[in-house]
């Protein structure tokens, strides 16, 4: 049957990678250069305690864009899987039991945090002195975060539905949205960083409307199916769910890993180096998102072709897919670690313009932190890869090796071997160590296989 445009089981594996990778790497490219403008406009236009603040917060936006991709990804494999067996409903099913429980689930989250704001910005490391810029931003930002958790899991439906441009534009025109009400908000309204969040907030509100009325209006394969509230229905709801959750864990921990690096950071820069610290350090991770989009993009481009050749039993086009895009990350990881040490100058002037201690810092971290990129990018294509053949362990226990259990005891240790450089050696360290343990045990798998 002809489900889509896309015939995931015999169309050539370069030419499928290709029309999934461009609009998709276009873009979170697009959404990941509106982020640095973002952070410029905040920093040149508010100042460097306003972007510490932005840092500060940036652990509850990606809690918001990890538990979409948690679920996002595990119900794209689920529902592709489905899909190569021909089980259309069962993947209808599974994508609107994904919607309504993450929907569910970050509204009470948001709701949480906008009823004990204070407190939950201590935790996140925040000072007396940043403490007025973290509520303003987290006035308007928090509220805004199930559009994001639904922005992020509609993309993946999307691209599995056969729509990688409409996906793109998705991701597009809120961003390109988000960069212009920024500029108005901050600037000729004077609303400071307050304009920043509410301008964010719109724009992933425009975002989350575009994929439901594609999803209710224009799919081709994938329908939001009606729900029932019977037992029966209710305890299949809760079994799909944690599969999904299973399948997705590792794209969760990824987000949770980036979110404990800026967490981890803030207080070991911060302690060694006060508010200038934490600035500098914003620059780095304001850079991060780019290397998730390259990493993230190459991913889920290569998920949906893996997973559906997988549950097709189609293993030689499988290991195609993945030596295609292991190629493509290590020539975007290259290029952007490359631009990283040469351009640090031009990077953290773009953040902070102004000679001072805070520039000082960033400029003498970032070629050190540029030396994680390459790394970073690969360790996500292949989790991706481990993900999409539902080796979700596999994938869970490598996201946690180098988001929690290396990244964490190098930023606490490091500083006292090397002094304050070892700050910024923290997260290469961390991505050079799980890449190295990632293809160890990939070769041994290989060889068991014979």
């Amino acid at each position: 049957m002809n489900r889509d445009r896309i015939d995931w089981g015999t169309e050539h594996i370069p030419s499928l990678f290709r029309m999934m990778f461009i609009p998709t790497l276009l873009g979170m490219l697009l959404a990941s250069a509106m982020c640095i403008v973002d952070g410029a406009i905040v920093g040149q236009g508010v100042g460097s305690d306003a972007l510490a603040a932005v840092n500060i917060v940036a652990p509850f936006f990606l809690l918001t864009t990890g538990i979409g991709l948690m679920f996002g990804t595990g119900v794209s494999i689920v529902a592709s899987i489905h899909l190569s067996k021909g089980n259309r409903k069962a993947a209808n099913i599974n994508v609107t039991q994904a919607l309504s429980v993450s929907l569910l689930l970050m509204t009470a989250i948001s709701a949480l945090v906008m009823a004990f704001p204070e407190p939950c910005a201590r935790v996140m490391g925040c000072s007396d002195r940043l403490l007025p810029y973290v509520l303003d931003y987290m006035k308007w930002i928090i509220p805004a975060m199930p559009f994001g958790m639904l922005l992020n899991i509609g993309l993946f439906v999307l691209r599995l539905d056969g729509s990688p441009v409409f996906a793109m534009l998705c991701n597009a025109i809120p961003t390109v949205i988000n960069g212009v009400l920024d500029y108005v908000c901050v600037f000729p309204l004077g609303m400071g960083i307050e304009g920043a969040a509410l301008a964010t907030g719109l724009s992933e509100a425009i975002g989350a409307v575009m994929i439901l009325l594609y999803l209710l209006f224009f799919t081709r394969t994938i329908r939001l199916y009606r729900l029932k509230l019977s037992r029966k229905s209710m305890a299949l709801t809760l079994r799909n769910i944690g599969y999904q959750m299973r399948l997705g864990t590792p794209s969760i921990i990824g987000e949770l890993a980036i979110a404990c690096m800026m967490l981890t950071g803030n207080y070991a820069f911060i302690s060694w180096l006060g508010e200038d610290g934490v600035a500098a350090f914003s620059v780095a991770c304001y850079c991060f998102p780019l290397m998730f989009t390259l990493g993230n993009a190459i991913a889920q481009s290569a998920q949906p072709i893996v997973s559906y050749n997988y549950g097709a039993g189609l293993f030689q086009r499988v290991r195609q897919t993945l030596r295609l895009s292991v190629m493509v990350a290590a020539v975007c990881g290259l290029l952007t670690m490359t631009g990283g040490i040469l351009g640090s100058h031009a990077i953290v002037s773009l953040f902070i313009p102004t000679a001072g201690n805070a520039n000082s810092l960033a400029m003498q971290g970032m070629p050190y932190f540029s030396l994680s990129f390459l790394f970073f990018t690969l360790n996500l294509v292949f989790i991706g890869y481990f993900q999409s053949i539902e080796r979700f362990k596999t994938a869970t226990v490598f996201m946690l090796l180098r988001g929690l259990f290396i990244v964490v005891p190098s930023f606490l240790l490091l500083p006292y071997l090397t002094g304050t450089i070892g700050l910024w050696l923290a997260v290469p360290l961390s991505e050079l160590s799980t890449l190295a343990a990632i293809i160890g045990y990939y070769r041994s798998t290989k060889r068991q296989k014979g």
